[in-house]
């Protein structure tokens, strides 16, 4: 793609406002929102007649012609390639736009594929997740059968690509590009939302990708590489999901690995309550803070509270955490990881009561978002 290519696409999808950068605070309602126009013109007061005209007729016939002048200038710009254009423009009428950033979001990673571990956390937790998330090993197709599942249940894929077994600097070579496309092309076709994340937690050093292991501008060359891509492809109902590990021993620092937030969505953050003693500031906070010196997107944990480490009281700590630092929702880990030995730790929620009454107490009153 051409640096005139990109800055039209990018042109083109910012009118559109197909990305909504700031979150608001979790539980509570969300803004009213403002015309393009006023959000750039910076208030909502009363506003002059002339202004009303210009608002009324004006700024859409001005709207209408600029949009025309930048189609016109790309046909002309993009002659030599036509099919790709023409199949960008044609699908960005039919896809489903990202989902909106807007509280509040309750997902799952669930033990196995199928809707049944699903439908067991839902029971569990007393209300159905709208976001489930599902690991997609490299050379993989776009599990569409799967995605159209979850949307029949009302619920958002979000898709963690794992790159085991390649390169990121392959990736931004393209030797991949075909299987990349091919990816994209389902994904757009599925037509709905769907969130992906690409390379999670390369800020910690225990992933090929990751820190110590491959450098963080290879790693963001990659990404960029990506999201360039399916964007190419038309794939615009998807939103990209950045993910790190929370702050611990041994990590790097987050902001070496941030792409700039032309290529992300969301921001999402892994990070898990392991002992009694653990609160959300303690696992969250530092790595919240280093995120919020450098973007404002709106952000997603993935999460769980261990059995045995008091799970009722971190689960309420969760969720008031959550409050606190305006987080968009969770994704709550419910599977058993081993631990030391043959030990196992247990994160889900179906197997005490008093974690299902917790949980159920802080979901109680939220009405979720659906895709």
């Amino acid at each position: 793609m051409t640096p005139i290519e990109d800055k039209l696409r990018a042109a083109i999808r910012a009118r559109a406002d197909e990305i909504e950068p700031y979150a608001p605070p979790l539980l509570l309602p969300p803004r009213r929102r403002r015309s393009f126009l006023l959000a750039h013109g910076g208030g909502e007061k009363e506003r002059t007649p002339a202004q009303r005209i210009w608002q009324g007729w004006g700024a859409p016939a001005a709207s209408a012609i600029m949009v025309a002048v930048v189609i016109v200038a790309s046909a002309v710009i993009f002659g030599g390639h036509s099919a790709s254009s023409s199949a960008v423009r044609s699908s960005l009428g039919r896809v489903t736009r990202p989902p909106a950033a807007a509280p509040p979001y309750l997902g799952v990673y669930p033990a196995g594929h199928g809707y049944g571990p699903v439908a067991s956390f839902a029971k569990a937790a007393g209300q159905r997740p709208n976001i489930v998330e599902y690991v997609s090993q490299w050379h993989e197709p776009f599990p569409s059968s799967y995605a159209q599942t979850l949307h029949r249940h009302r619920a958002i894929m979000l898709v963690q690509m794992d790159p085991t077994y390649v390169t990121a600097k392959r990736i931004t070579a393209g030797r991949y590009d075909g299987y990349l496309r091919s990816y994209a092309v389902s994904a757009r076709d599925f037509g709905h939302a769907v969130i992906i994340s690409f390379g999670q937690e390369m800020n910690a050093p225990w992933y090929s990708w990751g820190y110590r292991h491959t450098p963080p501008a290879t790693f963001v060359a990659a990404w960029r590489h990506i999201v360039t891509l399916f964007r190419a492809q038309g794939a615009d109902n998807v939103t990209w999901l950045w993910t790190v590990s929370a702050d611990q021993a041994g990590t790097g620092p987050v902001a070496s690995w941030w792409p700039g937030a032309h290529f992300v969505t969301w921001v999402g953050i892994d990070g898990y309550y392991s002992r009694p003693s653990d609160t959300f500031a303690r696992v969250f906070g530092h790595t919240i803070n280093q995120v919020r010196a450098f973007t404002r997107n709106p952000m997603l944990l993935t999460t769980a509270v261990a059995a045995g480490t008091g799970q009722p009281a971190g689960i309420s700590n969760l969720f008031q955490g959550m409050r606190r630092y305006h987080a968009l929702g969770l994704v709550w880990f419910d599977q058993t990881t081993r631990a030391t030995g043959n030990s196992h730790v247990d994160w889900r929620l179906e197997d005490s009561a008093p974690a299902r009454a917790a949980f159920g107490r802080a979901l109680s009153g939220l009405r979720l978002v659906s895709p």
